[in-house]
């Protein structure tokens, strides 16, 4: 381990009083962007970081072979039908980016593509690594078709700050035309005839609340909409029918969908039902109907229909359970899809429109399902994701006439993978009152008696964290870790009732789950825990090593929210009001500004022993701003024990890291190797 002195921040502290509450915050001045010395800090901290991880050098580059090796570079995937075109995408050995492609179709069985091969006719839509250049980060906002299938509308972002420049490409003739449009926001959505496409911008907020009109040819676009209600954004799809354009406005707790016939773009949206505090519902054409899935009286929601000249009037069809979370519903011409959530997994369930409805089984203890790939809104096939802790991605064709379940693809692990050499099974923690929570374990069969865990979890947002497969896992698991994730509350898992109840004045539940989840593992067998979190998860993190430090043998922190109460007391920084909803009003709430400051990471800091902590931030994060985690490492620094603390900060990314995939391992690599030191204690 190196023994070079980490940098000291600066303090300079600036008083802020609240409620009566007078708080001095000596590092804010990392706040600024463009000051000089935040830069040279931030540099400092990196430079820092190297000499204490540069006798992990050798490890990393031995994980990121191990990712390389397992995973087939050149591939592609499973083609999906749409107006007849069968599109996929192909990844190749050596570049960063996919490339989208199509081929003309003809009947419903998938042609047989092969990696590294292409068709005489196959078509490009759009190559990322062209796209990306030399750039040190990329990123595709929108790409999106027309019902016809000539025209591309797609988007870019060079930065990480998730503005995209639009353009629009003729796929007929490869030529690009010279509509460009700077600043809107992901998504979009064509008008039937493919004449005008609508998109969305954000507000200095980063909230989407304007929704224009780009008609091809025209350098007027038409504001058609906008969302005055800070609470409230905005965004636009199509029906899977392709006859309505659908608005949708929501708040975290509150939704309002206006309608458009897609023929009509020049029309006028139309609410389905004006926006009732608590109340959420989506709206899915089938045909003759809608389908609305709304929670009005129903805690996990209820399936109903409606009239075409009445979305408004709702009639019950699949009535609330209490013990099901419907979760979407996807509807075709002869038959409608809910993705549902029972006993903390997923589902699927069939409605024809002329037979009972019925579910799908699966065969394994853990899994997650979910449609997949379903452009199509008249066919006798349904495609699906299926994955497990020990199964990797596979996509199927259920063939609604036969039942058949009909796998497609299952991603390829290179170097000798067999699932039976892992186990995975589902635990459950008693929580401080009572609660149990569920959590999802996978290890190797023969993993010694004591071996580390790493232990995941998030818990915000009614995001479900389900069992899912990790290529770079297996570089753990074939060490000896056992890996695991704490289904907390705050996420959705258990149901809405679950997320209630992890949420606002009930958030410290989120922290005590995750503490009692380290715990029952330790009590299991004699472990040495390794927490791990990203965004919301990293607040969790930094909520835990506050709470109970001496349950972690160390804790990675990725772009992690703990500076909360900062964070959320000013309106002016990106996507505060929307939060609200979420963590509650400490700005005019004294009672939220109390409870908020009683579990922030970075106002309860203490002068006690912490473990070594990773955190790892992008300076162009739009969503959780880098000098948090810069603040909390300063802070640990200034009163804590313990650690070693470090902060890694990537100077060209945004929230989701580096965008390259070859970046992205290299980054994990990174992760894992600290993450194994700490767990063996070396």
């Amino acid at each position: 381990m190196s023994s070079n002195t980490p940098p000291e921040a600066k303090q300079i502290p600036t008083e802020r009083t609240h409620h009566g509450d007078t708080v001095i915050d000596e590092f804010a001045w990392l706040g600024n962007k463009e000051d000089p010395d935040t830069v040279a800090y931030l540099e400092a901290e990196n430079a820092y970081l190297k000499g204490e991880t540069g006798h992990l050098a050798d490890l990393q580059e031995q994980i990121f072979q191990e990712i390389k090796s397992r995973t087939l570079e050149t591939d592609l995937s499973v083609p999906s039908r749409k107006n007849g075109w069968w599109y996929f995408t192909r990844t190749e050995e050596g570049k960063q980016y996919a490339v989208s492609c199509r081929l003309r179709a003809d009947g419903d069985t998938p042609p047989q593509v092969e990696a590294g091969k292409s068709f005489p006719d196959e078509q490009i839509v759009l190559d990322g690594n062209a796209l990306a250049g030399d750039s040190d980060f990329f990123s595709v906002g929108t790409s999106s078709i027309t019902p016809d299938g000539t025209m591309l509308a797609y988007s870019t972002d060079y930065k990480g700050a998730e503005r995209f420049t639009l353009k629009f490409k003729n796929l007929e003739t490869g030529e690009e035309l010279p509509d460009e449009i700077e600043d809107v926001f992901y998504g979009g959505a064509w008008s039937a005839d493919g004449s005008a496409f609508f998109y969305t911008r954000v507000d200095d907020a980063w909230r989407p609340y304007q929704l224009y009109r780009h008609t091809l040819g025209s350098s007027e676009d038409v504001l058609v909409y906008e969302e005055s209600d800070e609470r409230f954004w905005l965004g636009i799809g199509l029906t899977r029918s392709e006859k309505y354009l659908v608005m949708g406005i929501g708040s975290k707790i509150t939704s309002e969908v206006h309608l458009l016939d897609a023929s009509n773009p020049s029309g006028e949206f139309q609410v389905v039902r004006p926006r009732e505090t608590g109340v959420e519902y989506g709206v899915e054409h089938a045909g003759d109907r809608f389908y609305v899935l709304h929670n009005q009286n129903a805690e996990n929601f209820e399936l109903a229909t409606a009239p075409l000249d009445d979305p408004g009037t709702w009639t019950p069809h699949i009535p609330h359970d209490e013990n099901t979370r419907l979760l979407e519903i996807d509807a075709f011409s002869d038959h409608a899809v809910v993705h549902f959530r029972k006993n903390g997994l997923t589902g699927l369930r069939i409605l024809p429109n002329d037979a009972e409805p019925y579910e799908i089984e699966w065969p394994e203890p853990l899994y997650d399902v979910a449609p997949a790939g379903n452009p199509e809104f008249t066919t006798n096939r349904l495609r699906l994701g299926y994955t497990s802790m020990v199964t990797p991605p596979s996509v199927y064709d259920y063939d609604l006439a036969t039942r058949e379940l009909i796998l497609l693809k299952q991603r390829p692990v290179l170097g000798g993978y067999d699932a039976s050499d892992y186990v995975q099974r589902r635990d459950w923690a008693t929580a401080d009152d009572g609660t149990k929570v569920p959590i999802s374990i996978v290890s190797r069969k023969d993993a010694p008696e004591g071996g580390p865990t790493l232990l995941y979890g998030y818990g915000s947002y009614e995001t479900s964290i389900d069992p899912s497969f990790s290529v770079p896992r297996l570089s753990l698991l074939d060490r000896g870790f056992t890996f695991a994730v704490a289904h907390v509350r705050g996420g959705g898992e258990m149901g809405r009732r679950w997320y209630e109840q992890g949420k606002l004045l009930h958030k410290k539940n989120t922290f005590t789950d995750f503490v009692a989840a380290a715990k029952h593992l330790k009590a299991q067998r004699d472990t040495r825990v390794i927490a791990r979190g990203g965004s919301a998860g990293g607040l969790l993190m930094g909520a835990v090593t506050n709470l109970a430090p001496e349950q972690f043998a160390g804790v990675v922190a990725e772009v992690p929210f703990v500076d909360a109460l900062n964070t959320i007391l000013d309106p002016s920084l990106p996507l505060t009001v929307i939060e609200w909803d979420e963590w509650g009003d400490p700005l005019h709430n004294a009672d939220v500004y109390a409870y908020m400051k009683s579990y922030s990471p970075y106002e309860n800091v203490e002068a006690k022993t912490y473990p070594p902590i990773l955190a790892i931030t992008s300076l162009n994060d739009t969503r959780v701003l880098y000098h948090e985690p810069a603040k909390w490492v300063a802070r640990l620094r200034t009163l804590a024990q313990g650690g070693p603390f470090l902060l890694k900060t990537e100077m060209g990314a945004g929230h989701g890291g580096r965008s390259g995939r070859y970046d992205a391992w290299r980054e994990e690599a990174f992760a894992l190797s600290w993450i194994i030191e700490r767990g063996t204690g070396a």
